[in-house]
Protein backbone atom coordinates (compact mmCIF):
# COMPACT_ATOMS: atom_id res chain seq x y z
CA UNK A 1 0.00 0.00 0.00
CA UNK A 2 2.00 3.37 -1.16
CA UNK A 3 1.96 6.35 1.26
CA UNK A 4 0.06 9.26 0.44
CA UNK A 5 3.32 11.49 0.03
CA UNK A 6 2.36 15.43 0.43
CA UNK A 7 6.24 17.26 0.54
CA UNK A 8 7.45 19.23 -2.43
CA UNK A 9 10.49 18.58 -1.08
CA UNK A 10 12.96 15.43 -1.01
CA UNK A 11 14.22 15.37 2.77
CA UNK A 12 17.63 14.85 3.09
CA UNK A 13 19.18 12.87 6.64
CA UNK A 14 21.36 15.40 8.57
CA UNK A 15 22.57 16.06 12.11
CA UNK A 16 23.31 19.63 12.58
CA UNK A 17 23.01 21.94 15.53
CA UNK A 18 20.20 24.70 15.18
CA UNK A 19 19.65 27.33 17.17
CA UNK A 20 15.89 28.59 17.30
CA UNK A 21 15.19 32.29 18.25
CA UNK A 22 12.46 34.42 19.14
CA UNK A 23 12.02 37.44 21.59
CA UNK A 24 9.59 35.92 23.91
CA UNK A 25 11.75 32.58 24.93
CA UNK A 26 15.26 33.79 23.69
CA UNK A 27 17.24 31.06 22.22
CA UNK A 28 16.20 26.94 21.60
CA UNK A 29 18.67 24.49 20.85
CA UNK A 30 18.46 21.46 18.85
CA UNK A 31 19.71 19.17 15.97
CA UNK A 32 18.00 19.26 12.76
CA UNK A 33 16.71 15.57 12.05
CA UNK A 34 16.06 15.95 8.26
CA UNK A 35 16.27 19.29 5.98
CA UNK A 36 14.89 20.17 2.70
CA UNK A 37 14.33 23.18 0.44
CA UNK A 38 10.97 24.12 2.33
CA UNK A 39 12.20 23.56 5.97
CA UNK A 40 13.65 21.21 8.75
CA UNK A 41 12.54 18.57 11.56
CA UNK A 42 14.36 19.32 14.33
CA UNK A 43 14.79 17.05 17.90
CA UNK A 44 14.70 19.45 21.33
CA UNK A 45 15.80 17.77 24.01
CA UNK A 46 14.97 19.02 27.84
CA UNK A 47 13.83 22.62 26.43
CA UNK A 48 10.01 23.80 25.95
CA UNK A 49 9.44 23.80 22.15
CA UNK A 50 7.89 27.27 20.35
CA UNK A 51 3.87 27.26 19.47
CA UNK A 52 2.83 26.04 16.49
CA UNK A 53 2.76 29.74 14.33
CA UNK A 54 5.54 31.08 15.78
CA UNK A 55 7.70 33.01 13.12
CA UNK A 56 11.52 31.84 14.43
CA UNK A 57 15.05 33.06 13.60
CA UNK A 58 17.10 29.59 12.88
CA UNK A 59 20.85 29.70 12.74
CA UNK A 60 22.07 26.01 11.48
CA UNK A 61 25.52 25.66 12.78
CA UNK A 62 28.41 22.85 11.76
CA UNK A 63 31.36 22.39 14.53
CA UNK A 64 32.99 25.51 13.69
CA UNK A 65 31.11 28.63 12.77
CA UNK A 66 27.65 29.25 10.95
CA UNK A 67 25.84 27.11 7.83
CA UNK A 68 23.92 30.51 7.31
CA UNK A 69 25.33 33.99 7.87
CA UNK A 70 22.06 35.66 8.43
CA UNK A 71 19.27 33.94 10.75
CA UNK A 72 16.45 32.34 8.71
CA UNK A 73 12.80 33.30 9.07
CA UNK A 74 10.83 29.91 10.02
CA UNK A 75 7.71 29.11 10.70
CA UNK A 76 6.96 26.35 13.32
CA UNK A 77 4.09 23.86 11.11
CA UNK A 78 3.90 21.25 14.01
CA UNK A 79 4.98 19.84 17.33
CA UNK A 80 5.52 15.78 18.67
CA UNK A 81 6.70 14.79 21.46
CA UNK A 82 10.17 16.25 21.10
CA UNK A 83 9.75 16.87 17.58
CA UNK A 84 9.02 20.11 15.75
CA UNK A 85 8.35 20.84 12.10
CA UNK A 86 9.83 24.35 10.67
CA UNK A 87 8.77 25.54 7.00
CA UNK A 88 11.16 28.25 5.83
CA UNK A 89 8.85 31.32 5.81
CA UNK A 90 9.38 34.75 3.21
CA UNK A 91 10.95 37.92 5.15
Amino acid sequence: MAVNERRRFERKPTSIRVEISHSAFGTIVGFARDVSDGGASVLIENQSLPPVGTLVQVRFKKLVGSINSEPAQMRVMHQHRNVVGLMFAPT
